[in-house]
């Protein structure tokens, strides 16, 4: 049971605070999580593949690929927060979207909270040019089938994109042994 919290530092929407716990057994222990604000995100899926972001992330370090996904804005809902952030990361704008999975990643310690929602289409942006809208971290279409394999060589190391994906493939399997 949580019994208190308090803030040890605050910056940029993210909080570093430390919880007095009382655990099952009636001990009380102190544990140091982050705060952050809500995110939603998207797996657009079409034809087979699905749109993924070659992101750099430079606290690890590392380069991977990741389903559009950020933080909700004020006053916007967690899906028109997921159209919008895949139309400004990707260049396309995803058709309806439907939830697909809501998930903590590091309950332990954060308090993280994306919820994930799939899009079965999706349209480029244009410009009134016709040229594709600016330039972003690269956006591609990836055979879902690779998806399994890329986590496997650790090209995919988001917790919240391998979740969605892996749910989207398990969705995608239910529907086909139901036919």
């Amino acid at each position: 049971m949580r019994r208190s919290e308090r803030l040890l530092y605050a910056a940029n929407g993210v909080d570093l605070r430390v919880v007095d716990l009382e655990l099952t057994d009636g001990e009380h222990v102190e544990q140091p999580f982050v705060r952050t604000p809500q995110a939603a995100g998207a797996v657009v899926f079409h034809d087979g593949r699905a749109l993924l972001l070659w992101r750099h992330r430079p606290v690890t370090d590392t380069w991977g690929w990741e389903i559009p996904l950020g933080e909700i804005g004020p006053d916007e809902d967690p899906e028109s927060a997921a159209a919008r952030l895949v139309a400004e990361q990707t260049g396309w704008r995803p058709g309806p979207l439907t939830p697909l999975i809501r998930i903590r990643t590091a309950e332990d310690v954060a308090d993280s909270d994306h919820v994930i929602f799939v899009a079965y289409q999706a349209a480029p942006i244009v410009t009134p040019t016709g040229a594709q809208a600016h330039e972003r971290e690269r956006a591609e279409w990836l055979p879902v089938l690779g998806i399994q394999r890329l986590i496997s060589e650790q090209a995919i190391t988001s917790a919240t994109t391998a979740a969605a994906l892996l749910h989207l493939l398990a969705d995608l399997l239910q529907a086909r042994a139901s036919h």
